[in-house]
């Protein structure tokens, strides 16, 4: 039943609704989209009549500028679809017998509330038993059998105790040795890489990029230019090839570690997740544009160049140069087979400190396919932490890691450690 004018006496409860699903584990991090929905749902028990403009919402509740434009900024509808699904989620695991059930329907920015129907309990009626003969045992011998009775029910019933102890005891050793040996066969190397990201009991979030294209696949698609293009054409589902095996390769990694990760295509991502999760992006923040909000690296740094023959291209530059390397690095000509790329591997700390970053990317997608094999493979991740010579039993301490990428027919088939810096 939804909720109309003449429900307001209801008005506690919905917003008691509202507390409990804002301090639920499916929204507990997630401040900005907790501050939409506490908006809403006043706005829909206050003014349920009155439809919310996206300029009113900007405003309001994320303090957007009074020139804020909602043709031209896609954030507002970004949040309410994050909502709307953080509300599925939570009433499809935490809130699957809640008695109020609260929704954000397509196409508006307004909540409605329900009551769920409370299942109808039948009263069973006991099989007819068939009367037996009663024989009127006397008194001693009646309480002697009833005696025994109860002495054979608790005998039983410690038996099945015991039984069920012993069982479970059992599982747990067998899930404990499962558990162990899957790890022990995890190397050293990628165990002591990967330490941070898998000592939390919470899933690292793994970004992957998904540049903002417009036009369509059948009739042509290239990337958005701001100052010609709507924002309302933007196609921002599509990523690179090197990105979804990457994605594959960490998915592996984790898996053989015992440890969860969470994916989620950038376009998605917001600066209040960063705050509360370990992350690693793949891809460069020319397509994964969160990491230009976030701290990135400092010694490689992705450049548009704006010199012949590379002008236009992506290039990552050297900030600090040592003897006889040079200050930037590209990959193959654009107008040439691809054959070499560069890409980056960088652990540095996140907007909060206690959480880790971790950039895996190229200047193309090959190269960004190439990092992340790079940090999944036991010969080459020995080779990384003898670089940084991290000593046995400490923890890999912020760096970052040039990378050449030799690529043949789109694959790539040989990477080599061009440099490595440590971060202060």
């Amino acid at each position: 039943m939804s909720v109309t004018s003449l429900q307001f006496a209801d008005r506690e409860r919905y917003l008691g609704q509202i507390d409990k699903i804002t301090h639920s584990h499916t929204l507990r991090k997630a401040e900005s989209l907790c501050k939409l929905l506490r908006y809403l749902a006043d706005h829909a028990l206050t003014q349920p009549d009155t439809p919310l403009k996206e300029y009113q919402i900007a405003t309001e509740v994320f303090g957007r500028p009074d020139n804020f434009d909602p043709q031209a900024d896609s954030a507002i509808r970004v949040q309410a679809g994050r909502l709307r699904l953080k509300l599925l989620d939570y009433y499809s695991h935490e809130g699957a017998a809640d008695p109020i059930v609260v929704e954000m329907p397509n196409g508006v920015y307004a909540l409605s509330f329900h009551h769920r129907e409370t299942p109808v309990r039948v009263a069973l009626t006991p099989p007819a038993l068939f009367p037996l003969p009663v024989e009127s045992p006397k008194p001693r011998q009646s309480a002697r059998r009833w005696t025994l009775a109860v002495v054979g029910l608790s005998l039983a019933l410690v038996a099945a105790l015991v039984a069920v102890v012993t069982l479970s005891m059992a599982l747990s050793s067998a899930r404990a040795r499962v558990s162990v040996n899957s790890t022990s066969t995890v190397p050293v190397a990628l165990r002591r890489f990967w330490s941070e990201f898998v000592s939390s009991p919470d899933a690292p979030w793994v970004i992957f990029s998904n540049a903002a294209f417009v036009g369509r696949p059948e009739t042509g698609m290239r990337y958005l230019d701001p100052a010609r293009d709507s924002h309302d054409l933007i196609l921002d589902h599509y990523t690179g090839v090197g990105e979804v095996l990457a994605v594959h390769e960490l998915d592996r990694v984790f898996n053989s570690l015992n440890h969860p990760i969470e994916v989620k295509r950038g376009s998605l991502f917001t600066l209040d997740d960063a705050k509360t999760n370990d992350l690693i992006f793949v891809g460069s923040p020319a397509e994964n544009l969160t990491l230009l909000d976030l701290p990135g690296s400092q010694e490689f740094v992705f450049k548009r160049l704006d010199t012949t023959p590379h002008k236009g291209a992506l290039g990552i530059a050297n900030v600090h140069p040592e003897p006889g390397q040079p200050a930037i690095f590209y990959p193959s000509d654009s107008s040439q087979r691809l054959t070499e790329d560069y890409a980056i591997v960088a652990l540095v700390h996140g907007l909060n400190p206690a959480r880790h970053v971790l950039i895996l990317a190229g200047t193309t997608t090959i190269g960004t396919q190439a990092a992340v094999e790079y940090v999944s493979e036991r010969d080459s991740v020995e080779e990384l932490l003898r670089r940084l010579a991290v000593p046995a039993g400490d923890e890999v301490k912020p760096f970052e890691a040039l990378l050449r990428v030799k690529v043949t027919r789109g694959v790539p088939v040989g990477t080599e450690l061009v440099a490595v810096r440590h971060r202060k």
